[in-house]
């Protein structure tokens, strides 16, 4: 399968296409009008149409979306603060939390039911991991709706999250999410094409990565500087080191532009579309260790 510069597609893509489990991660950014802060359905249609077709493949799919304080702060017209600071109190983003994450789900609910597909709802928060009594009953939890056929939607539990138990973003969410249910792939929606050298916005030599075999140092380095929106809570630096979970706990993962949401099946099907980390697992990889020292490095 040829590039369009002429070079082969590496047999990681094309293996893409015998994948079995799918985590799926979107943005903030990638769901909202940008002009007016209001869910855009559309692209929401269409990612929701997207994961059925990837479900009727025959694929466990599980969507990490990102939105829910958002969406509640365009609910009560919170643009962007009462008071003109561009910052949020906690209270402030736990109670718009509350209120959006009813909003998103109910709307991911009936977009999903348009066709015929049953959904959940898990909430995360960084205990759900760290605690071995929670991170049991939260696989088995996945694991048994999977086994039903149904499609998990999960974020962060953003109303009772503080510092000391929150993940931090949905990139390093949905990682984990792929560690905990075994996946072999995982997808970050992103507002960027993928991993490049350098910022792209600053720098116009910045060089596009395609693959990473390997992830060394020189690539962390490079996901240093953020290249994310001011709507959500990451940048490449958050999606690197969910590369470092991901692919130490056996998924290849893809970061690609939310753009053009049919990327996910064109992924899938082996075209060479954003950046792929490939797969190293890790037989010593302490997830627990990883997500509790987070905050702390």
């Amino acid at each position: 399968m040829p590039r369009k510069d002429g070079f082969a597609v590496s047999s990681i893509r094309e293996e893409l296409r015998f994948k079995k489990r799918i985590v799926v991660k979107i943005g903030s950014s990638s769901l909202q009008h940008k002009e007016t802060g209001g869910m855009d359905y559309a692209r929401m249609e269409l990612l929701v149409r997207e994961l059925c077709d990837l479900k009727n493949r025959g694929m466990d799919v599980i969507l990490v979306s990102s939105g829910a304080i958002a969406a509640g702060r365009n609910a009560v017209h919170l643009k962007p603060h009462r008071s003109g600071c561009a910052a949020m109190t906690m209270a402030e983003k736990q109670a718009c939390a509350a209120i959006g994450q009813a909003r998103l789900m109910m709307t991911y609910q009936k977009l999903f039911g348009e066709y015929n597909q049953t959904t959940a709802q898990i909430l995360m928060t960084k205990n759900t991991i760290v605690d071995t009594m929670n991170r049991t009953n939260a696989t088995n939890t996945f694991t048994e709706l999977m086994d039903m056929g149904a499609i998990p939607v999960v974020n962060e539990n953003d109303t009772i999250a503080t510092y000391e138990i929150e993940i931090g973003d949905n990139d390093t969410l949905s990682a984990i999410v792929a560690a905990m249910v075994n996946a072999d792939l995982l997808v970050l929606l992103s507002d960027i094409d993928g991993l490049y050298s350098d910022d792209p916005r600053t720098n116009p030599d910045a060089v596009f990565i395609h693959q990473v075999d390997e992830l060394t140092e020189e690539y962390m380095d490079m996901g240093k500087a953020s290249t994310g929106s001011n709507v959500g809570t990451g940048g490449m630096n958050t999606k690197m080191i969910a590369a470092q979970i991901a692919t130490r706990s056996g998924a290849d993962m893809v970061i690609c532009n939310s753009n053009d949401l049919t990327n996910l099946h064109r992924i899938v099907e082996g075209e060479e579309i954003g950046t792929i980390f490939a797969a190293h697992p890790d037989d010593t990889f302490d997830l627990p260790g990883f997500v509790d020292g987070l905050h702390r490095s």
